[in-house]
């Protein structure tokens, strides 16, 4: 799901752009997010900024669930909030996508 999220954002980013240089490095801050995360040291044990920042983003959810799923672990709410910020995501991108792709190609 994350996967289809991503690449619905990466569309709508390469629409808006007018070369295809920038279109292809656009969406390439989105490969940091998963340092930002839990995706290799717990959040809490972050500085305050970034711990909070990594609690509050798409990717510590998803990581979250995968790593309960592979250890057989609780994954508590973590599958609902990882199911919820793919869906907004892929909703959001979407529909900036096609908004974007039918918009007058002379302007």
């Amino acid at each position: 799901m994350i996967t289809f999220a991503v690449i619905w954002l990466a569309v709508a980013c390469g629409l808006v752009t007018k070369s295809v240089e920038t279109a292809s490095n656009l969406p390439a801050p989105l490969i940091l997010l998963p340092f930002l995360g839990s995706g290799f040291v717990p959040a809490d044990s972050m500085p305050t900024a970034v711990s909070w920042f990594a609690h509050y983003q798409p990717f510590t959810p998803v990581i979250e669930t995968l790593r309960g799923l592979l250890l057989g672990t609780a994954i508590g709410a973590n599958a609902i909030l990882a199911t919820a910020w793919c869906a907004a995501i892929t909703l959001a991108s979407y529909i900036c996508a096609k908004k974007l792709c039918s918009r007058d190609p002379s302007s």
